[in-house]
């Protein structure tokens, strides 16, 4: 009935579905991009807390670094003077950083200010070394401080692009660094690279389908449901307030998957149909046999995705909820546009043949022989290799190397190469512990005792070392007790420490919040396990003396980053297996078939993310929620086999005849669609950012493992499970029309 109600109002319902798009056009293009890594952290993990507490207490922490190599910094070999010439453009340069409406004014740090004064400068200079200078002596630095987002400060993005700038039109060749600019990159890169990438793989993804169908409506039928099922979704999340984030910055690339696959069934379906019937009788066939199980695909779909809503992480629930939302809007454009783009116009008779048709044709039926003749064989082979892979989850290693998001040719990854081989790491981060409302010399005995402590991880010959402590005590060892014959006061000591440097004590110590820090600098480029151990060793060291000592700032959040993702994960994955068990329980009337229904849906899961594990690939931001991604993404073949295997045994077909003529018709479409999708997901290879071209790399994977299990796994459990007589008298599934 519903079949015949699509087809008798098509045009209504086409037009409808095209007007609808054209108003959600506006909305849809208003939807931001959440550029936040806080918002990937759960509002109650223990990092994000400890960074919100240091940044209300010390101010934003947020600094860039732009840094050269100055031949004649200094006047001699011997001397501790800059030159008049190196002197002048470290002013110049550090003037027009200053003058940046998104900097601190206040907060520049440069060697021309800290060796201003005759006295004492080569402890300043041993000092300085390591924060702006290099151990060459002849490379430099300036470092200054991002205003904290808001109305007072313009776009992130700007003032990246005035200090690039800066950098580049200086005499000297000079870098640009910092954590904030890789994060800023990372974001810029995934939105850039979204749209071009996008439209891209849009355009292989045409070529491939005209290639295969050798018809423009078969090519931009399934585009059209992808993008007015695309701008629906936007407009509703900008209706609802909704962002994108890091995390939902794949919504595109699904719901291309979804939308692809699902018009593939019809094309497939139709075109069989159409060579006996009339285009009219041919598209109502066609729909009564797919508008249930396509039902069903979408339900699985759609709360295999919803189960990420449980996540505690703000962008991984909003991600749950944009797919779940896009799934069920892909539902609603197939179904307005299919029957419009199948009857208007002409179609011809007789449908061309696909190419390479009769040869998949013939290597399915090989498949399913297969299984047929040697069942044993193949499950042994198949748990075998499930085993095998699923071993390699327990060798799974996260990535915390920022920089190995980037290329290598990458501006950001050049500046980080140039900048920690000549002035150490640049990821800044701190431990910080409390303090008294006014300060003593016992307690800054015991400050100076931590700083000597975790001076020691400074030693290290091994990654897993710091390369700059700085505590409150460096500042006032600088200043000396005694002028003449007169004592400084600790207080007196600490106004000269701020004269010299003005935000140096007030940026470690804060006497109204009873805190106080040391600031620590570490290798940026470096592996994750390197960077959790040296974590854990500071705060080890800092805890022996300050017992409520913790250790934060953006160096910390981006090393945990990928952890606090993935922690939730296997909470969302199981609730998502659960769902489609029950749910294909329910569409088949069969707990039998909802729980081999899982597995070749597993199977996909473990071939990835075991893989990574045996080969030593890292999960990475893109990577972290594959599981669920993957699970969302392979459900749906399950339901068009299984259905068209239940039609074919209710027809009165043998074992053998039902998973060879299932295997003809839908396996023929899901081999079709994992072609183009593999194809066109393989634009994302060109990405700059990494996390993006793995991403590609690893659903294309992970399609493909799909298309394995559902056409070798699936039909081995079916024919295990369907040993009865089957006939027509048996009670049809839910699945069945």
């Amino acid at each position: 009935m519903l079949a015949g109600w699509l087809i008798g109002l098509w045009p209504f319902l086409g037009i409808g579905a095209l007007i609808l798009a054209a108003l959600a056009w506006f909305p849809a293009s208003r939807l931001q991009f959440e550029q936040s890594i806080e918002s990937l952290y759960a509002e109650s993990h223990p990092r994000l807390i400890d960074y919100r507490v240091s940044r209300n207490t010390f101010g934003g922490d947020e600094f860039v670094i732009v840094s050269y190599a100055d031949p004649d910094l200094f006047e001699d070999a011997e001397s501790n003077k800059l030159s008049q010439a190196a002197q002048d453009r470290i002013n110049a340069l550090a003037d027009k950083i200053r003058a940046l409406s998104g900097i601190e004014p206040g907060s520049i740090q440069s060697l021309a200010d800290a060796l201003r004064f005759p006295y004492g400068r080569s402890k300043i200079r041993e000092f300085l070394t390591g924060i702006l200078l290099g151990s060459d002596g002849v490379t430099t630095a300036i470092v200054a401080r991002l205003k904290p987002p808001g109305a007072a400060a313009p776009p992130r993005a700007e003032t990246f692009r005035e200090i690039r700038e800066i950098a580049a039109a200086h005499e000297l060749p000079a870098v640009v660094v910092g954590e904030p600019i890789q994060v800023h990159e990372m974001f810029r890169y995934v939105e850039e690279d979204g749209g071009t990438l996008g439209a891209a793989s849009t355009g292989l993804l045409m070529i491939v389908i005209i290639v295969l169908f050798r018809s423009l409506r078969w090519m931009l039928l399934p585009i059209i449901v992808v993008q007015v099922s695309l701008l629906w979704t936007r407009a509703v999340l900008v209706l609802s307030g909704l962002q994108l984030s890091m995390v939902s910055s794949m919504l595109n690339s699904l719901v291309t998957i979804i939308g692809i696959a699902t018009v593939m069934h019809v094309t497939v379906r139709y075109r069989d149909k159409r060579a006996t019937l009339g285009r009219v009788d041919a598209a109502r066939a066609t729909l009564a046999e797919l508008i249930v199980p396509t039902f069903w695909t979408i339900v699985t779909t759609a709360s295999g995705f919803a189960a990420l809503i449980t996540s505690h992480i703000l962008p991984v629930a909003s991600f749950g909820v944009m797919m779940t939302l896009a799934t069920l809007m892909v539902a609603v454009a197939a179904a307005a546009i299919v029957p419009a783009g199948i009857l208007l116009g002409r179609v011809t008779q007789t449908p061309s043949v696909v190419p390479a048709e009769h040869l998949i044709a013939g290597a399915l039926s090989r498949i399913t022989g297969a299984v047929e003749r040697a069942p044993l064989l193949i499950g042994v082979s198949m748990a075998t290799l499930m085993t095998v892979c699923g071993a390699g989850l327990f060798r799974l290693q996260v990535e915390t190397d920022f920089s190995k998001n980037f290329r290598a040719e990458s501006p950001v990854v050049k500046a980080l190469e140039f900048f920690e081989s000549k002035l150490g790491g640049a990821g800044t981060w701190e431990v910080s512990f409390p303090a008294p409302a006014r300060l003593t010399e016992e307690f800054l005995g015991q400050v100076r005792g931590l700083a000597d402590d975790l001076r020691q991880l400074e030693l290290r010959t091994t990654q897993d070392r710091l390369t700059k402590v700085v505590s409150i005590t460096d500042g006032l060892d600088l200043i000396p007790e005694r002028i003449l014959f007169t004592r400084l006061s600790l207080e007196t000591r600490l106004g000269l420490l701020s004269g010299i440097q003005s935000e140096f004590t007030s940026s470690l110590y804060n006497p109204k919040a009873g805190r106080m820090r040391i600031m620590l600098r570490a290798m940026e480029r470096q592996p994750s396990e390197t960077k959790l151990k040296l974590i854990e060793d500071v705060e080890q060291l800092a805890r022996k003396r300050f017992p409520e000592s913790n250790a934060t700032g953006l160096f910390v959040l981006l090393t945990f980053i990928i952890e606090s993702l993935m922690s939730d994960q296997l909470t969302s994955s199981l609730l998502a297996g659960a769902a489609l068990t029950i749910q294909m329980s329910i569409a088949f009337r069969s707990l039998r078939i909802g729980l081999i229904s899982l597995i070749p849906n597993i199977f996909p899961i473990l071939l990835v993310i075991g893989t990574m594990g045996w080969i030593g690939l890292p999960v990475n931001i893109a990577t972290a929620m594959i599981a669920s991604v993957s699970l969302g993404l392979t459900v749906d073949s399950s339901v068009h086999y299984i259905t068209s295997y239940h039609a074919a045994r209710r027809r009165g077909a043998s074992v053998s005849e039902a998973l060879d003529a299932t295997s003809q018709g839908v396996g023929l479409a899901l081999v079709f669609a994992n072609v183009a999708l593999v194809a066109g997901f393989s634009v994302l290879t060109l990405s700059h950012f990494i996390p993006l071209v793995y991403f590609g790399i690893l659903v294309s994977v992970s399609m493909l493992g799909g298309l394995f299990g559902n056409l070798v796994l699936l039909p081995l459990l079916l024919r295990m499970v369907d040993a009865r007589p089957y006939g027509s008298s048996d009670p049809a599934p839910a699945c069945d029309v």
